[in-house]
């Protein structure tokens, strides 16, 4: 059952909005510590569909450009987002310059969704603003891009901490992405100096892939041999070239690559050897969604159901997952934001 985001705050919790929410990293990771959503936002119908499906809660799916920020978004203490991140990434850049298109801030589409977080923060106060981007937001267009990010939340009145984190502690994936925490300099003034800071990795040893494959995947999931010929004379053709782009076949008993929002294509960033296959297969939609960490315990947590139903195509799936952050990293850093929170003035 689907249900109404209102404004009710836990007892010795906090409230959240979700903006850009995609499929709900941010829900989740929060909503596992206590957070309660007040709010989400979603423009794109499939991920807005996801979202319903495993959060219970239906976004609204309006351009954030166009809402009331005032009358549409209710208060709350955090302002979550993982605002578009292709405009800024080393991909996106790539592909958008090859097209002669602009990127970053000047991509009219993406590039200045950031400022209508700032309309809300400016709105609403938030005590913390919690953000996820692409590891080169920092150094893209020679630095330009993060010094506006920094300076307009700055101008507006918040302490910017901010850190580059690898999932890979969390789950058996090498996906590195930039977190910022934006305080409020009204209570950033009353606590001790480095009382926030961004969790430490686990100490266990690092996730295995193996420990989140089916036991019995689909032979569907293996590559067909024009595909599987077509990535050899590919990566052997780039080789010879001194470029590094290629397939790669992943270790069972390491980490994988980053899994991209273009990985329903051919799957070629993380391939998976199986026993007596002829050739290499992709994750199935379950493998994916674990290896980014939207396990049955986070759902469990966050009092919901644990289940999570696929309500979109295959494609589309695959896409949401490459595009979605990491809901226990989330939370991990999400309980260090509750802990500050625990000790601010109401």
């Amino acid at each position: 059952m689907t249900k109404t985001i209102g404004s009710q705050r836990d007892v010795g919790g906090f409230t959240f909005v979700d903006l850009f929410a995609g499929i709900g990293g941010f829900h989740l990771g929060l909503s596992s510590i206590g957070g309660t959503c007040v709010y989400a936002n979603e423009w794109d119908l499939a991920a807005s569909k996801t979202y319903e499906a495993w959060t219970g809660h239906k976004p609204d799916q309006r351009d954030i450009r166009k809402i009331n920020h005032k009358s549409d978004i209710p208060n709350h203490d955090v302002l979550a987002a993982g605002f578009p991140c292709q405009p800024f990434s080393l991909a996106g850049v790539s592909k958008k310059s090859s097209m002669g298109r602009a990127h970053g801030f000047q991509d009219l589409d993406q590039g200045n969704l950031f400022f209508s977080i700032c309309d809300i923060v400016a709105t609403h106060r938030p005590k913390v603003v919690f953000l996820e981007n692409v590891k080169n937001l920092t150094s893209h267009d020679k630095g330009k891009t993060w010094a506006v990010i920094q300076s307009s939340l700055e101008e507006l009145g918040y302490h910017v901490l901010w850190k580059v984190i690898d999932a890979k502690y969390w789950v058996p994936q090498h996906r590195e992405r930039i977190f910022i925490v934006a305080l409020s300099e009204e209570y950033w003034s009353v606590l001790d100096a480095g009382q926030f800071s961004f969790p430490e990795p686990p100490q266990s040893p690092l996730p295995k892939l193996k420990q989140i494959l089916d036991k019995k995947p689909s032979k569907d999931l293996m590559l067909t041999e024009p595909l599987w010929r077509y990535l050899q004379d590919y990566s052997e053709k780039h080789k010879k070239l001194g470029n590094g782009f290629g397939y790669s076949l992943a270790s069972q008993n390491s980490v994988s690559r980053t899994l991209s929002a273009r990985y329903f294509k051919d799957g070629s960033e993380i391939l998976i050897m199986h026993r007596g296959w002829e050739r290499p297969r992709k994750l199935s939609i379950s493998e994916a969604r674990r290896l980014m960490g939207f396990s049955r315990q986070i759902s469990l947590d966050a009092g919901l159901s644990g289940r999570y139903p696929r309500v979109v195509s295959k494609s589309q799936a695959y896409k949401q997952f490459g595009n979605s952050v990491s809901p226990p990293v989330v939370r991990s850093i999400g309980a260090e934001i509750s802990r500050l929170l625990a000790d601010l003035p109401n």
